[in-house]
């Protein structure tokens, strides 16, 4: 039986807590016995970028863009198995582009249809 996990992230503080929650999953079920979705919109994109900027674009005033922090963890877990996802729509308002993004960090149209889509295949939402 493989257990189907989405994990939505869209504040970037939560990135830490999501991926420990994640390896505590994935060593508790195990990697061949677990499906897991990562899904960034809205702010928790910026935790998905590599390296550092700042940005105009959100309400006309400017905020920091990535660390880069916690992108070593997110690529051990990637090798795992683990899908991770960035609203272009949240990527878009913030002005980051797909270059500014990990390689294992897949673009989709909208986070928040995509979640919808996967609860409807039976994955289970987890916000932490």
């Amino acid at each position: 039986m493989v257990l189907k996990l989405l994990v939505h992230v869209n504040e970037p503080e939560r990135w830490l807590i999501a991926l420990a929650s994640i390896t505590n999953f994935l060593n508790d079920v195990g990697d061949k016995h677990a499906a897991v979705i990562v899904v960034a919109n809205g702010a928790g994109v910026n935790g998905l970028v590599k390296g550092s900027f700042t940005a105009t674009a959100i309400q006309g005033e400017a905020c920091s863009i990535g660390t880069g922090a916690n992108i070593p963890e997110m690529e051990k877990l990637a090798e795992r198995g683990v899908a991770f996802l960035a609203c272009k729509n949240a990527l878009n308002a913030r002005k980051i582009l797909p270059e500014h993004l990990p390689a294992f960090v897949n673009v989709i149209p909208a986070g928040m249809t995509e979640m919808v889509r996967l609860q409807a295949e039976g994955f289970a939402y987890i916000k932490p």
